[in-house]
């Protein structure tokens, strides 16, 4: 489609917005109103835009409203997580068309089912896939797959239930969460964070002045490969940090916590917390621990970045009782860094690809004018 520079400029305007006046796009676009007029007469030609109602000014005067036409289309974000998938079609102006939710092998079906619910005829416009994984985009910004073995099975078993020849972007799922907390979580009006995921694994997404950095290799934030241990009677190992912060260690110093207590120990880690919050004393002691290896991590974090805020999540990591604990070590250890807990939650991944996805959609229409996300 083969759009005026204009037109191009003006629809990326309104699906920044949603809806505007004419008067709103000439202001946003930076365009005359004549220019605007011919723009928009452009893009409603093409079905791209159309007129949702009128609104009234402080004059009395009635100005048109436009909104995106039938034309735009709309763009799928999918979270390809360890054990869930989470799947989204949205508009080009970031509205929530349809949605879906299934297991890991579940994923092509989710993936089937939400591209049924939207709009008869609406085009697709361009995927993100949010994985596990280190992404390296090749030089158009579209990752081809992920960068080893951890995610490619899934994703080869979910692509075959993409329509061909729609743009498929890939993203680490945990840039994707640092883009939600930044748009519209603990993160918001903050320019430079750490969103810091502990769960099963360990991965930090760095946003500096409202970007995300990914880095030469896709792979800035990778903190599991952080050398560990330092230690003179032992050689660090590749991800030997996630093996100790993450979940299974976690689960394993509970067990070792309880071996002279009476009661059984949690056998997750959503059990463990509740029974720390109760006041436990072993859980509390275990909890105080895991805290402390996370504080320590997010020291390193600070001494590298200075980030000023770290946002703590992932399944263990969100959990707000950490948050005294990992603040009081890294007081002691670095700079003067805020700890918080995330307010995105489970959905912080795909929440972040589907702006993602928007950015991108637009960017097909426009042939590449650029969006914030």
């Amino acid at each position: 489609m083969q759009l005026s520079e204009s037109a191009r400029a003006v629809f990326a305007v309104l699906a920044a917005a949603g809806t505007a006046t004419r008067p709103q796009l000439a202001a946003g676009a930076g365009l005359s109103k004549p220019t605007v007029s011919s723009a928009v007469a452009e893009l409603e030609a093409a079905e791209l835009a159309a007129c949702s109602g009128t609104v009234s000014g402080a004059t009395g005067r009635s100005a048109a409203v436009y909104g995106l036409g039938p034309a735009a289309g709309a763009v799928l974000a999918v979270d390809l997580g360890p054990a869930v998938t989470r799947v989204r079609g949205c508009a080009l102006d970031g509205a929530l068309l349809a949605e879906g939710t299934g297991s890991r092998p579940e994923a092509a079906d989710v993936v089937r089912q939400v591209l049924k619910e939207l709009p008869t005829g609406a085009p697709l416009r361009a995927v993100v896939v949010a994985v596990g994984d280190v992404v390296t985009q090749d030089p158009e910004g579209a990752g081809a797959r992920p960068a080893t073995a951890k995610a490619g099975p899934a994703f080869d078993a979910m692509a075959v239930a993409l329509p061909p020849g729609v743009p498929v972007h890939l993203e680490n799922n945990v840039n994707c969460a640092a883009l939600a907390e930044l748009h519209e979580g603990a993160a918001r009006g903050r320019h430079s964070f750490g969103y810091l995921r502990i769960g099963v694994g360990i991965g930090l997404g760095i946003v500096i002045g409202g970007q995300v950095l990914r880095g030469a290799n896709g792979a800035a934030g990778e903190v599991a490969r952080l050398p560990y241990p330092w230690d003179e009677g032992r050689e660090p190992r590749r991800e030997a940090l996630e093996a100790h912060i993450g979940v299974r260690s976690l689960l394993h110093r509970v067990e070792q916590a309880w071996q002279d207590a009476d009661d059984p120990y949690p056998e997750n880690a959503e059990r463990l917390f509740a029974l720390a919050e109760e006041g436990h004393t072993a859980a509390r002691a275990v909890v105080a621990r895991h805290a402390a290896d996370v504080g320590r991590l997010a020291a390193a974090v600070a001494a590298v970045l200075d980030p000023g805020l770290i946002v703590l999540g992932g399944a263990t990591g969100t959990d707000p009782q950490l948050v005294p604990g990992v603040q009081a070590e890294l007081d002691r250890l670095s700079w003067p860094t805020e700890v918080v807990s995330s307010t995105v939650g489970e959905t912080g991944t795909v929440a972040g690809a589907s702006r993602l996805a928007v950015a991108h959609g637009i960017q097909t229409v426009t042939g590449g004018t650029s969006v914030k996300h």
